[in-house]
């Protein structure tokens, strides 16, 4: 068994479709088939069964594709430390986002920190599946909704953040210094489709306090959101620290609620059985200043 076998048998795992997989690795599918079948030969076991136009893990696959992620990862986490041998400012790491933190939150901290190690890679990832992503090593860290404490994952507290309302400069309540919760009633919004993590916390607050909210179009993506209420469609709920940088210079207007506002807590988290690189803690130790800074 090596690694090429492995990430051969991991990308089947990942897509279920040997067609598919195939096209991700670059090679043809016959002859992904055949790996994967000299593979099965090794182990003396099945790992997918195929029905019909169906692939699904057997036993077997299930406990290679949880142990040979470990060993990818533990291939991967010895060449860092031989590497940090020669230079502690070398390296690349993987990081996860929640998708409007990544467009408006880190890009200038990613700025300053390429510009402090340019001979480390950043490769920033949009994920809503922050915990998830970390666990299956497709990412090295990230930063997402506190979640339950999981003995399996270093889980650092980043603080939490009040929800504002995001109104057009020319809208009848952009002179507003504060406004009520059950005001939202009456205001047309733009907001995430029903089952994105903004939305949900946003209609969980207004739940608990008898709010009912009236979109009058939803949509996947923050950009779109601030275009949209910059062109006065509607009003739309957004987390305080992504609206300092679009607010009154680009025709927009965040209104804090007087009380009751949807809140978001956020946790930074990485595997607790990882290497950690010398550049992943200072990116680590930066991203957590970062959050104390944005608190004052």
């Amino acid at each position: 068994m090596d690694t090429r076998h492995m990430n051969y048998f991991l990308a089947v795992c990942e897509h279920l479709h040997f067609t598919k997989a195939a096209d991700e690795l670059g090679i043809s599918q016959p002859t992904l088939s055949q790996q994967i079948q000299v593979l099965e030969g090794e182990l003396g076991m099945p790992l997918f069964d195929r029905v019909g136009k169906q692939v699904i893990l057997t036993e077997a696959g299930m406990l290679l594709k949880l142990h040979g992620g470990r060993m990818l990862q533990a291939e991967r986490d010895a060449k860092n430390a031989i590497t940090e041998l020669f230079s502690g400012e070398r390296g690349t790491i993987r990081i996860g986002l929640l998708p409007s933190d990544l467009d408006f939150l880190f890009i200038p901290l990613f700025i300053q920190f390429h510009q402090a190690y340019p001979a480390i890679q950043l490769q920033a990832y949009s994920t809503i599946r922050i915990q998830e992503e970390v666990l299956s090593n497709k990412v090295d860290i990230g930063i997402g909704l506190q979640s339950m404490p999981d003995s399996r994952l270093v889980q650092i507290p980043l603080g939490s953040e009040a929800y504002h309302l995001l109104v057009s400069g020319t809208s009848p309540l952009a002179e507003r210094e504060a406004i009520a919760l059950h005001e939202l009633e009456t205001i047309p919004l733009v907001l995430y489709p029903l089952g994105f993590i903004g939305r949900d916390i946003v209609e969980s607050t207004c739940r608990v306090h008898g709010v009912k909210l009236d979109t009058v179009m939803e949509t996947t993506t923050a950009t779109s959101i601030l275009q949209l209420v910059r062109a006065g469609i509607g009003a739309a709920i957004q987390p305080e620290r992504l609206l300092r940088g679009t607010t009154q210079e680009d025709g927009l207007i965040g209104i804090p609620f007087r009380e009751h506002a949807p809140v978001r807590h956020l946790e930074l988290v990485y595997r607790s059985d990882r290497f950690i690189s010398k550049a992943q803690k200072q990116l680590e130790h930066r991203l957590i200043d970062f959050f104390k800074q944005k608190e004052n």
